[in-house]
């Protein structure tokens, strides 16, 4: 682990060098969580601009400032480097930040980079070892390549929204960007694997990360329930088609999630609720049994839980053995005191010194018993760019002439 002025982050990726070629979420977010692990990560971004995500987010000055909450969630950490690869001096430095990286990691539409002079095959001529990521809404190849895609397209294409929300209610969006944030950790774990092979052959490898195949991957069950059972998914509110009683249940005050998915399970719910009559009723004495009346359970149990408060029966229930909680809004959730225990949440500095606090999420992983957050906060648009090239061997008049003819 090291310590530094913003937080602790952990030294499992220490002396990797990250060139973070990434814009808005997925690849921001891949290179973010390599960043709390230990990697050194230099944001390259388009001089004046740079990632579209400092211009997005709820507060409106901040966005003016190119510091939008959605680039600062996520970077940082990281520095950041400006460089025009259009410009041949532009691409003549990327070369040599090429040949010192560990790993390079893109989600531009594919070919973007290999039309700018730099296929994968030139990367790896470059430098045999790097581990390359390219991160993109379908991936390198099929008829679909070449299409633009934001998460919401993601969603729909994937089957996501056909099964969340209710039958009523279907296709719903999910309330966060669920495909990009999946895509995010996709490709980093897959650059960490490659890492690993790396430091055994010296060989590095070309990975393409599809958010499109992630997002139906991550379905798991639900896509298994078609292709192993044949079974078509289908929107279910909040039951769990697997089992029941499983799902959100009305009380005196609001909404709480109940999961009884073992018979043991449901005997103690039962018995916790006084309600021994649902223990030795026909329709409701086996796991198949409740599911096909999962409507009347329901209906029997809220006839209990609308009795008393949630907060009440989450005390009564929580050391039964039963799986149980309150639907919390994300105020709420962030205020748990089980969260502030393991300090996901942690307090920087903002970038511009403006008087107000920057709170961030770390990492939900420990490392050694530690909880895992961002050193140092998210850089200014081209902050580092003099000290990378100077460790790259630019002199200060090499430099003042890539600023003056506008590559960095």
């Amino acid at each position: 682990m090291r310590a530094e002025a913003g937080g602790l982050t952990a030294d499992l990726l220490a002396g990797v060098r990250v060139l973070d070629l990434t814009n808005v979420l997925a690849g921001p977010f891949a290179g973010y969580q390599l960043g709390l692990m230990g990697a050194d990560v230099i944001k390259v971004e388009v001089p004046g601009t740079g990632d579209l995500a400092r211009n997005l987010g709820g507060d409106p000055e901040l966005s003016a400032a190119g510091l939008g909450i959605s680039f600062l969630a996520q970077n940082a950490g990281k520095r950041s480097l400006t460089l025009n690869l259009k410009n041949p001096a532009g691409r003549e430095v990327f070369e040599r930040l090429v040949r010192e990286a560990d790993v390079l990691l893109e989600n531009f539409r594919p070919g973007v980079l290999a039309r700018l002079g730099f296929p994968a095959e030139t990367l790896h001529e470059l430098n045999p070892g790097l581990v390359y990521c390219a991160v993109s809404g379908f991936g390198q190849t099929g008829p679909m390549r070449g299409r633009p895609a934001y998460d919401q397209i993601i969603q729909g294409l994937s089957g996501i929204m056909s099964v969340t929300g209710t039958p009523e209610s279907a296709p719903t969006r999910t309330g966060f960007p669920i495909a990009d944030t999946l895509g995010g950790y996709a490709a980093a774990f897959a650059i960490s694997a490659a890492l690993v092979k790396r430091s055994r052959t010296g060989i590095g490898s070309f990975l393409d990360v599809s958010m499109l195949e992630t997002a139906v991957a991550a379905m798991g069950w639900v896509v298994s329930d078609y292709l192993i059972g044949g079974r078509t998914p289908r929107a279910m509110g909040n039951e769990n088609a697997t089992s029941a009683p499983s799902g959100t249940f009305r009380t005196a005050d609001g909404a709480l999630n109940i999961a009884a998915n073992k018979q043991e399970q449901y005997v103690e719910l039962c018995r916790a609720l006084d309600r021994p009559d649902l223990l030795t009723d026909p329709r409701f004495a086996t796991r198949e049994s409740r599911k096909l009346h999962r409507t009347e359970l329901k209906a029997e149990l809220e006839k209990t839980l609308e009795q008393s408060s949630a907060a009440h029966w989450d005390n009564l229930l929580a050391t039964t053995g039963v799986p149980v909680a309150p639907v919390l809004t994300v105020e709420e959730a962030l205020a748990l005191d089980q969260l502030a225990d393991r300090h996901l949440i942690h307090d920087l500095p903002m970038p511009d010194a403006r008087d107000r606090p920057l709170r961030v999420l770390g990492s939900s992983v420990h490392v050694n018993g530690h909880p895992v957050g961002p050193a140092t906060r998210p850089p200014r648009l081209g902050e580092h760019t003099q000290e990378v090239l100077t460790t790259l061997g630019y002199t200060e008049a090499e430099r003042e002439a890539l600023a003056a003819e506008n590559t960095i």
